[in-house]
């Protein structure tokens, strides 16, 4: 055969009834199409209900759309006669029956199955012409009004504009989900802007990295060593070191992550650093840091070795908000003790109507009194809240004014539970607004004389800074937080390093208190951060054959599977029916990792199947990978200021509409808004991470913990975890994964400067 010659392809073209399985990483898809009846004779492969077998890599496609493919039939040995796709061509329907299924499948927003039928009973052929041409023409179908003849036109006009985007993107592996936000960010100048400056895209729109970006870029011809491409990759490789929580890089490390990152010589770097650092995109500066490798100090810490005078590089605004920090925690720190006016008590004797203190915690409320910044840390059980308690007893007593506040809504309505008194999160006391940032700044102060900081080892730098640029002068704030727990999902380790700093005074509370030592799991807890194995009552929880079984317990298994298992037995049957905990709303499953049979991926979507199984009258849809039905249990996973929602809140899909494509999720009470395309913003929440849920209490939670899961068992992740719960922990794992984590205490060290700032200056 001529090699300029490309073989015959076979041809097959119908419409998509139902989709068997998709990979949104690299689109490969099974699914079910039902033929043109001009075909039916000469089709090889049908099924006894009329349909095809269509397997290749496809946009995301829904059920009801229209498609011409060229391909081959081959013969699976076990899944029999499939389509093989080469070539992907999405259309409109022809005939009647066609038209009438396109736009009642859900695919043109505004349109249901029963309107659908109404428009092409009277426009019949016409009718994608008609919407097309003259759609003012719509108000001839009864019960169509204006505002429904707009919407639809604008939804029209919008699944085109997105189609001729995804006719590009598709051999990119971006999805129609991320091609309808390419579309929404930049409207009908979407495709120009991917065809000229495809990096763009991943400055601009959330879910698209560096790579998708570069895959673009490569395919339109861009040379591997054009500075906009090496700009671009120093910056994904900074993020990604941001994103494992670290403020700045090692100008080093950086660049040799670079280098490996982009396959391009290493003198193409320093230039291309310099043209960032003069776009203002990126800060350089010299600070000591912390090398990559660490010794172990005295009680198994971590000790950073490193050297002084290296060059690191910070993303711009961080460099800002870690200089920001420093300067205004000194600032503070070095007004006049007593502020403004504050009585102490003399010495450590205090009394309060509603507490009675130990001596720590005296010391503690006089060390806030008296000192304008001041932190408090200890475990749980060792009576941080009875502090708060006394110290606001003490302000009001005084007639000082005083805000609470935490950085998660789950956190500040901890508070609030804990104090008796309104607490709120960072963003609404600070009255943040979407486009206008943060309204309470230097400019317009909180008008408070004490803040109150909990759950302080969640803070970033970013979020410090713009916090005390919103106090005055001679304010005092006081953090309070657990130091031995993970640090921030964001940039930093700001808890830590102003403690690390000493040049803060800081009470660290140590004394369990009674009440809180008959719980096992505070005491367990304690074991864990002092590195001793925690005691557990065997795979036995609520039995009253021991009398060691109480709230923690181990259910032995060796293998993830096996953990897994348990999992999904303990959820929906064993803690229900022993301690009558709702499996959706008292129980939280925790997990290390994400990937593997015990992992939040896989462990989500088998406790969504048991908990909330299909049924015909549930709505679903498939957006992003992740099937979402009505009643499920999800979570915010990053910040969004327009809908007041936030990273790590949890809430249930309410409803789903799948004419005007929105689902609505309930946030305890709270009902928000998405637009499919928004569902990238939201995960199943039957299982969460560890990290995702710092902040966060339940009545119940539940830990697989395995020795596949090596590379995240530390002692403070496990710590972490267990201290979400408050009457009941369960682990499911075996003994050598606890005894890994417990005995690691190798923390991993971030890289930052702001203790050095602290104590230097």
């Amino acid at each position: 055969m001529d090699k300029g010659i490309l073989p015959l392809m076979d041809k097959l073209s119908g419409s998509v009834e139902r989709i068997t399985f998709f990979n949104p990483e690299n689109g490969y898809t099974v699914l079910r199409l039902r033929p043109e009846v001009s075909q039916h004779k000469r089709l090889p492969g049908l099924g006894f209900d009329g349909l095809a077998t269509v397997v290749g890599n496809l946009p995301e496609l829904s059920p009801g759309e229209h498609l011409r493919l060229q391909g081959e039939w081959d013969t699976h040995p076990k899944h029999g006669t499939q389509f093989k796709v080469e070539i992907c061509e999405q259309t409109l329907p022809a005939n009647v029956a066609g038209i009438e299924s396109y736009l009642g499948s859900g695919l043109i927003k505004g349109i249901g199955p029963r309107l659908a039928e109404r428009i092409v009973a009277v426009f019949k052929e016409e009718t994608f012409d008609i919407i097309e041409r003259v759609p003012e023409r719509l108000l001839e179908v009864p019960g169509i009004g204006q505002d429904r003849t707009q919407k639809i036109t604008s939804a029209w006009e919008e699944q085109k504009r997105v189609k001729e985007i995804m006719i590009f993107l598709h051999g990119h592996g971006v999805s129609t989900n991320l091609a309808v936000k390419i579309y929404k960010a930049y409207g009908n100048s979407a495709l120009e802007i991917v065809q000229t400056n495809p990096y763009q895209l991943e400055r601009d729109i959330y879910g698209i990295g560096f790579k998708t970006a570069d895959r673009i870029a490569q395919a339109l011809g861009l040379a591997p060593d054009h500075p906009s491409r090496i700009e671009a990759g120093i910056v994904f490789a900074l993020n990604e070191l941001i994103n494992a929580g670290h403020v700045y890089a090692p100008r080093e490390m950086l660049s040799a992550r670079a280098i490996e990152l982009l396959g391009v010589s290493p003198d193409l770097i320093a230039p291309a650093l310099e043209r960032l650092a003069q776009d203002d995109r990126i800060h350089p500066e010299i600070v000591p840091f912390q090398v990559a490798e660490e010794k172990t100090g005295k009680g198994g810490v971590a000790e950073a070795r490193g050297a002084y005078g290296e060059p690191v590089i910070y993303l711009t605004p961080l460099f800002f908000g870690e200089k920001g920090v420093a300067e205004r925690l000194k600032a503070l720190s070095h007004g006049a003790v007593d502020g403004p006016g504050f009585r102490t008590g003399q010495g450590t004797q205090l009394s309060f109507p509603d507490a009675s203190l130990s001596p720590e915690q005296q010391a503690a409320v006089h060390m806030a009194l008296s000192a304008p910044v001041s932190i408090l840390t200890g475990g749980p059980g060792t009576g941080k809240t009875t502090c708060l308690k006394a110290l606001i007893t003490a302000l009001e007593a005084q007639g000082k004014s005083y805000a609470l506040a935490s950085p998660t809504g789950r956190a500040a309505k901890r508070l609030s539970e804990a104090t008796g008194h309104s607490a709120s999160t960072i963003h609404r006391l600070l009255e943040f607004s979407p486009g206008a940032g943060f309204k309470r700044n230097g400019e317009n102060p909180l008008a408070v004389e004490f803040l109150v900081v909990d759950e302080a080892s969640m803070l970033d730098v970013l979020l410090t800074n713009n916090l005390l640029k919103a106090l005055r002068p001679g304010t005092h704030i006081l953090f309070v937080g657990d130091i031995d727990q993970l640090p921030s999902v964001g940039a930093g380790d700001v808890l830590r390093n102003m403690i690390g700093s000493g040049v803060l005074p800081v009470t660290r509370l140590t004394e369990i208190f009674r009440q809180a030592a008959g719980s096992q799991i505070i005491t367990n807890a304690h074991r864990i951060n002092q590195g001793n194995l925690p005691v557990v009552s065997w795979n036995n929880p609520g039995s009253s054959t021991g009398k060691d079984s109480r709230d923690f317990f181990l259910f032995p298994a060796e293998d993830a599977a096996a953990a897994a298992d348990w999992v999904l037995d303990l959820v929906s049957v064993r803690i229900p029916q022993k301690f009558g905990f709702d499996p959706l709303r008292d129980i939280q499953v925790l997990a290390p990792v994400y990937r593997g049979a015990a992992g939040v991926n896989s462990l989500n979507e088998r406790l969504q199947e048991k908990l909330n199984p299909p049924a015909p009258a549930k709505a679903e849809r498939k957006l992003y990978g992740i099937t979402y039905r009505a009643g499920d249990k999800v979570m915010q996973t990053q910040n969004n200021y327009d809908k007041d929602v936030y990273n790590g809140d949890i809430g249930f899909i309410r409803s789903i509409d799948t004419i005007e494509h929105t689902l609505d999720v309930d946030f305890e009470g709270r009902v928000v808004a998405y637009e499919w395309s928004e569902a990238d913003q939201l995960a199943l929440a039957y299982v969460i991470s560890i990290h995702k849920a710092q902040g966060s209490e339940f009545p119940a939670v539940v830990i697989p913990i395995v020795t596949q899961h090596y590379m995240m068992l530390q002692r403070n992740l496990l710590y972490t975890a267990v201290t979400r719960a408050r009457k009941l922990c369960v682990l499911t794992g075996s003994w050598s994964a606890i005894s890994m984590a417990v005995h690691n205490y190798k923390l991993v060290r971030r890289f930052t400067a702001l203790d050095w700032r602290l104590g230097n200056g």
